[in-house]
């Protein structure tokens, strides 16, 4: 279970703050269920996931993690959680230019992943690259960029998924598709899910909607 007590971002106004339904409240996550957190542009989305994936820690609260406060987990326990516990779609992408985008779903498959080979496959195929995974990240389009992402995300263990606005260069098709795909997973993990987006519910079927 991931937990917010009274939660506040310093670089956030406190109007900002005032007016939202998770800054300075107490929120629960808990494994097995899905969120959506909407808001529009500037009111703490991507620092709301950078929290809970350990990128950042400038607010005042308490984030608990299973029980434990996030400011006292060291380098090695932030590392753990990422390997085993959390995984992310970064709205950014993150991913490794020079590498193919075969190499950057194997960099996550290799922690253990409960994924095989054949599901990867699978996986490209379904979302329509296939044909591009032994080319570099860097020369593909966006949304195939995302669609890699997502992938990399699904292929390692994890009790919850944090997606960044992870659709944003995809059409609805695609959207539809990836949603497919991204829910069988993380049903096959009997993980949470957590998504941040300017207000678009996607094809999710939420447990809780949260403005944010």
């Amino acid at each position: 279970m991931i937990t917010l007590n009274k939660i506040k971002p310093t670089p956030l106004s406190k109007e900002s703050i005032k007016i939202s339904q998770m800054w300075d409240k107490d929120i629960k996550f808990k494994k097995g269920k899905y969120y959506l957190i909407k808001a529009p542009s500037g009111t703490g989305k991507t620092t709301l996931i950078h929290l809970l994936y350990g990128m950042r820690n400038d607010y005042q609260g308490t984030l608990s993690i299973d029980g434990r406060d996030a400011k006292d987990f060291d380098v090695d326990d932030w590392s753990n959680l990422r390997q085993q516990k959390v995984s992310i779609v970064f709205q950014d992408l993150r991913l490794f230019g020079k590498l193919t985008a075969r190499e950057n779903i194997q960099l996550k498959w290799e922690l253990g992943s409960p994924i095989k080979q054949g599901e990867i496959n699978e996986m490209a195929q379904t979302l329509g690259i296939a044909n591009i995974l032994d080319k570099p990240c860097e020369i593909l389009s966006y949304g195939q960029q995302q669609r890699v992402a997502i992938i990399r995300a699904l292929c390692q263990p994890f009790d919850f998924l944090l997606l960044d606005e992870p659709f944003s260069h995809l059409d609805l098709d695609n959207i539809r598709i990836a949603t497919d795909v991204i829910v069988r997973i993380v049903k096959k993990n009997k993980a949470g899910l957590i998504l941040v987006s300017l207000g678009q519910p996607f094809y999710f079927d939420y447990d809780a909607e949260i403005e944010l």
